[in-house]
């Protein structure tokens, strides 16, 4: 469990680190006002930090416009992570295929606290997709990706996650509150769906499938996504749905890992 007043919390190392997490994909560098403002530290706090994971290689500041940028330390860093994920190299190519066929984006999402962080995604070509990017992060709610998640976490990881005291406690009870339906649809279709609108500000419609690997302690979730416009609701639980089950399945018999829904507790 996490515990922010256990004499071995390190409060400096944790500010330190959620200096790089404010940094998106989108971002041409971040000036230590932004990120001050993103992560909710004093501004002397972040000119600290910045100056010290600067001079650790982790974050480059421009001459031409005094902004940070990821450094090569946090490169090389990111990079044996990355490699470490060993499930991400038959992936590719599965996830790529579906993409193709469905004409969907494909995102692959881990939790990042409160959040749910897309680490990779998977375009369609020559098709219009919906614009998400690596890095992009998608709150707690009762969104595909994230019931997905809930569905397929443990008791002990939800008892974990609730421990972590996250900002938004009534979000993360709303998705508490809709476990047994998202697992019920799990054992069901081997997906949960969120259309666009329904009871969500979501914009696109989306089937997710959750995944676990052994290399991580929480499991990760394989996303289908489409503009309605694009792929009706019908379409999306009748075909994509099954096709990224189908998909998720073959990875965990690629790499010899259990189904993303351990067991059906209560």
């Amino acid at each position: 469990m996490s515990d922010l007043n256990d004499p071995r919390f390190a409060t400096t190392l944790a500010r330190g680190l959620s200096v790089l997490r404010a940094f998106r994909v989108t971002d041409d560098g971040l000036s230590n006002a932004e990120i001050a403002q993103r992560t909710g530290l004093p501004k002397s706090t972040v000119s600290r930090l910045t100056f010290t994971l600067g001079q650790l290689g982790y974050l480059v500041q421009s001459p031409r416009d005094d902004r940070f940028r990821p450094g090569p330390t946090l490169v090389a860093v990111g990079h044996v992570a990355a490699t470490s994920l060993s499930f991400l190299v038959p992936a590719h190519d599965l996830m790529q295929r579906l993409a193709e066929d469905t004409g969907t984006l494909v995102v692959l999402a881990v939790r990042d606290g409160d959040k749910m962080v897309l680490i990779r995604t998977w375009r369609p070509t020559h098709v219009a997709s919906i614009w998400l990017e690596v890095g992009q992060r998608i709150s707690l709610q009762p969104f595909s990706s994230p019931r997905a998640f809930i569905a397929a976490a443990t008791a002990d990881e939800i008892e974990r996650i609730v421990a972590e005291h996250l900002p938004d406690r009534d979000v993360l009870n709303e998705l508490l509150a809709d476990r047994p339906q998202a697992r019920a649809d799990m054992a069901l279709r081997g997906f949960v769906s969120t259309p666009a609108g329904n009871r969500t500000p979501a914009a696109y419609n989306a089937v997710s499938v959750p995944f676990r690997s052994g290399n991580l302690v929480e499991p990760v979730v394989f996303t289908c996504g489409a503009l309605p416009s694009e792929v009706s609701v019908d379409r999306m639980e009748t075909e994509v749905g099954p096709k990224l089950t189908a998909a998720v399945r073959t990875l965990e018999r690629l790499t010899g890992q259990a189904p993303g829904l351990i067991r059906m507790e209560a």
